[in-house]
């Protein structure tokens, strides 16, 4: 009598991650939904947390790191070890705001331990009425020089629409998947 023999499921390939943003962009928030945590209650992140969040084809264990000033200087100490970098910025948040998030993902986007790794930078808070849509932050963020040559996705997202944000994920956990691939000759 043929029976199917129950094997485990095979593992799933697991990626650090870090997480960056200043406080407020939603990073918490974010991370909480796609574990399916409830978002209530959620308190600025002070030092770090990290979360394995799960995914159909991969596990993610997010290292998220607080973005108040005290600690945005102590960043570069855990990025040892990332394999890539997700970034979360707040496009309905002021002038001012947006040109900080955008000097911290510039030298992101510059530091020798993260400037090789795929990143998925999240214009999050996209349901405000004042939020900047991803072009306006692509052109804002000046990323297509800085970023050239770099596997890099930029997606709107708010914690609303978490079917899109796992979309966004999805295509990153791609780009950490291609991390071998050869460059291409032409």
């Amino acid at each position: 009598e043929d029976y199917l023999e129950l094997r485990p499921p095979p593992p799933r390939p697991e990626y650090d991650v870090v997480c960056i943003g200043l406080t407020g962009a939603g990073k918490t928030s974010l991370l909480s939904r796609l574990c399916s945590e409830g978002s209530d209650g959620i308190v600025p992140t002070t030092g770090f947390s990290i979360k394995a969040v799960p995914f159909p084809n991969a596990i993610l264990n997010v290292k998220e790191l607080g973005g108040a000033d005290n600690i945005k200087k102590y960043w570069s100490r855990y990025y040892q070890g990332s394999q890539g970098v997700v970034f979360v910025l707040d496009s309905a948040s002021s002038d001012e705001d947006l040109e900080a998030a955008r000097n911290e993902l510039h030298s992101a986007l510059q530091h020798p331990q993260l400037c090789i790794l795929p990143f998925l930078i999240l214009a999050n808070h996209q349901d405000k009425p004042a939020a900047r849509s991803p072009s306006q932050v692509k052109k804002y963020f000046e990323l297509e020089p800085l970023a050239r040559g770099k596997r890099w996705i930029l997606d709107g997202s708010t914690t609303d629409n978490m079917d899109e944000v796992k979309e966004s994920f999805s295509h990153f956990i791609g780009l950490l998947e291609d991390k071998d691939i050869e460059p291409v000759r032409i």
